[in-house]
């Protein structure tokens, strides 16, 4: 697509749109329903519970949010914030599969919270990644391509979805959802050469780790 448009991307911002566009296309697979679903199979769930949980959602994003940029930004390089991405996708695909097993209102609240931390993790440390190695003079363009082609992601997946939960129902979205936030997960892996060339996938995790024994002395 970015030769179509005659957009030119370096190799590490490739990577990080398209594991932004999978993610993303994951995340419209269950939000747009995830209101409908509360409704319809949590016991007891009203429409007042799908307000509390959407308050739960921002309240803890909110608090959460500044917090982590100073921690990320109090270190040096990247690999701490390459980690947080990748823990992130995981985070929120484990959600994603939580949702299935929910049954009360206070489930789908402590998910809305896990699912918060998840998401503000990942975009904490996708913003640094995306902004630390975007192109000079390019950075509208670079930008508006990741959110075009994450935007026509969530797009086609919502739409998806509420034709998948209409007519299977909604334990297919949310599976969808939960393997392309892994699938994220893995093309992240996968990029830790692009991303890191001189890096060791073993010294990478090795300094992930050094983070937080740095933090406890």
């Amino acid at each position: 697509m970015s030769s179509i448009l005659n957009v030119k991307l370096n190799k590490v911002i490739r990577r990080l749109v398209m594991a932004n566009m999978v993610f993303w296309t994951g995340w419209g697979f269950v939000n747009p329903i995830l209101a409908v679903f509360i409704v319809g199979r949590i016991q007891g769930a009203t429409v007042a519970t799908v307000g509390i949980a959407v308050a739960i959602y921002w309240i803890v994003r909110s608090l959460v949010r500044i917090p982590l940029g100073v921690f990320l930004d109090s270190h040096d390089g990247e690999e701490d914030d390459f980690w947080f991405l990748f823990f992130g996708t995981v985070l929120v695909s484990l959600v994603f599969f939580g949702y299935l097993m929910a049954v009360y209102p206070w489930h789908i609240f402590c998910l809305q919270a896990i699912f918060s931390l998840g998401m503000v993790i990942f975009e904490s440390a996708m913003s640094a990644m995306f902004t630390r190695h975007i192109d000079e003079g390019r950075e509208s363009t670079e930008w508006g391509f990741d959110s075009t082609v994450s935007g026509l992601g969530i797009g086609i997946a919502g739409g998806t979805a509420g034709l998948l939960a209409n007519a299977f129902g909604f334990t297919a979205t949310f599976v969808f959802g939960g393997l392309l936030s892994l699938a994220s997960s893995t093309v992240l892996f996968f990029s830790l050469k692009t991303i890191f060339p001189s890096s060791t996938h073993r010294r990478s995790i090795s300094n992930f780790r050094s983070l937080f024994k740095e933090e406890k002395k």
